[in-house]
């Protein structure tokens, strides 16, 4: 955490002393689209062949004509859009057409070779929508260009108003720190500084012990209110926001196995998990809560699913109450896993509305897109309101339908604020080259230890 942010609360209580001053309203965030509403007419839009554009009844027409083979033979768009890397950002608009048709948007570069850092699909009625898509800049410079096009099929009219196009101001523990920390402690870490001379082990720092990944807690981690508080001190005197695992409920990967144990009851795990969120305090956290535990209800009895939703319960209580400055997330399985509108349910009775929302594809390996088309799902089903995030430690592949150390996958994309589909941060919750278990590929390698065949392995694909 900056020195700012704690001096700040100080200083404005003197301030409050002195003289009670009205509040200035918050600023609002940069527009980055030039005449987004067409108030002004077209400009600075323009349009390409096989397209033409006016300002009808206050929004954008565009005449498409059909025939033409791709989406880009038509379109319009607005350069010399700024874009800084590593920036979240939101673009929104409304949008309808004449008849039934498919569009698609982009953020890119205005240029050659014309590099989208935003690409969607626009199902477009006659009715007006409100489309919204968040994400997170892949280009830094002053040449973007938002578009929309709108070729590849018949012709129609196309209708465009409010344009927008805002950076979004980070909050919560992400505006109190500067970018995630690096664990100097992790397996891969500890690994390349025990083997030096090894071929493997430049690559391995470079690839995966030099990204921010998770810190995994449980009851290996000793006095786990000293512990998670040393964590997060280290993280906080780098202003850099932690990742941790709570990973100690009772009968912990009742379905997979490898990865089972935990407290040792109900009363032990209420203790532990208050220790876990009061070693944080009020400092910025993330938390994954328990991967599995909403996964595994097909192995447990009735008896057993109960004292788990209570647990995670209690849990989500315990990071709202004592961690306020922690976003906490409970797992919420794979794409391939458990159906959305059932999982929805499960997060639901266990607290999901206590805290910022659930996590999904914890230690899998299913793509990006595919994750959060069903984290989106979940979503719906609880109506809307929770976050989530995406582990993509090892899923630059995608799944083989294989969970268990499988052959042929590969380092996913680091740690980053937003993504697509509203997701809002992609994580490495687990740890690359940390074995799933005594299988796979990895046979006589027990779940949780390193293995640098492994990690070269993923940074490969092989």
């Amino acid at each position: 955490m900056r020195l700012l942010t704690r001096v700040t609360a100080v200083t404005m209580a003197v301030a409050m002393a002195v003289t009670a001053l009205p509040a200035a309203p918050a600023a609002a965030a940069p527009q980055l689209v030039v005449n987004g509403t067409f108030a002004a007419g077209t400009a600075p839009w323009w349009n390409s062949a096989n397209t033409s554009m006016a300002v009808d009844a206050g929004r954008l027409r565009v005449t498409v004509t059909g025939g033409t083979a791709n989406p880009w033979d038509a379109m319009v768009a607005q350069n010399d859009i700024p874009l800084v890397q590593g920036k979240s950002y939101t673009l929104s608009f409304d949008a309808s057409a004449s008849a039934t048709a498919t569009a698609v948007t982009t953020v890119q570069l205005g240029d050659a070779p014309y590099t989208n850092t935003l690409t969607k699909s626009l199902s477009l009625s006659t009715t007006s929508r409100r489309f919204s898509f968040p994400f997170t800049s892949g280009l830094g410079t002053p040449a973007g260009q938002v578009t929309f096009q709108l070729g590849g099929g018949a012709g129609y009219s196309f209708f465009l108003d409010n344009v927008s196009l805002t950076e979004q101001s980070p909050s919560g523990p992400v505006a109190m720190t500067d970018g995630f920390y690096v664990d100097p402690a992790s397996n891969p870490a500890a690994w390349v500084r025990a083997n030096p001379g090894d071929s493997r082990a430049a690559r391995i720092q470079a690839s995966i012990a030099s990204k921010p990944m998770a810190r995994w807690i449980g009851g290996w981690s000793g006095d786990v209110g000293a512990a998670v508080s040393a964590y997060v001190s280290a993280a906080d005197a780098a202003d850099k926001l932690p990742v941790l695992v709570a990973y100690n409920i009772p009968g912990r990967d009742a379905c997979g196995g490898h990865s089972g144990g935990g407290a040792g009851s109900e009363a032990e795990y209420r203790t532990w998990v208050s220790a876990f969120a009061s070693g944080i305090g009020d400092r910025p956290a993330v938390v994954i809560i328990e991967p599995d535990s909403l996964g595994d209800f097909a192995c447990m009895d009735d008896a057993a699913v109960q004292a788990r939703n209570r647990m995670l319960t209690y849990a989500t209580e315990q990071f709202r109450d004592r961690a306020p400055n922690t976003w906490a997330y409970l797992d919420a399985g794979n794409a391939g896993w458990v159906a959305a509108g059932t999982m929805a349910t499960r997060l639901g009775n266990a607290g999901v509305g206590n805290i910022r929302g659930f996590a999904v594809n914890v230690s899998n390996y299913y793509p990006t897109a595919q994750s959060a088309t069903y984290a989106s799902s979940v979503n719906a089903a609880l109506g809307g309101g929770a976050k989530w995030v995406i582990d993509t430690s090892r899923n630059g592949k995608g799944s083989n339908g294989e969970w268990c150390n499988p052959a042929g996958r590969q380092l996913g994309t680091p740690a980053q604020l937003g993504g697509d589909s509203g997701t809002e941060m992609l994580l490495w919750v687990k740890v690359p080259g940390d074995s799933d278990g005594n299988c796979g590929i990895a046979p006589g390698t027990p779940a949780g230890q390193f293995s640098p065949d492994l990690a070269v392995r993923l940074i490969d694909g092989t």
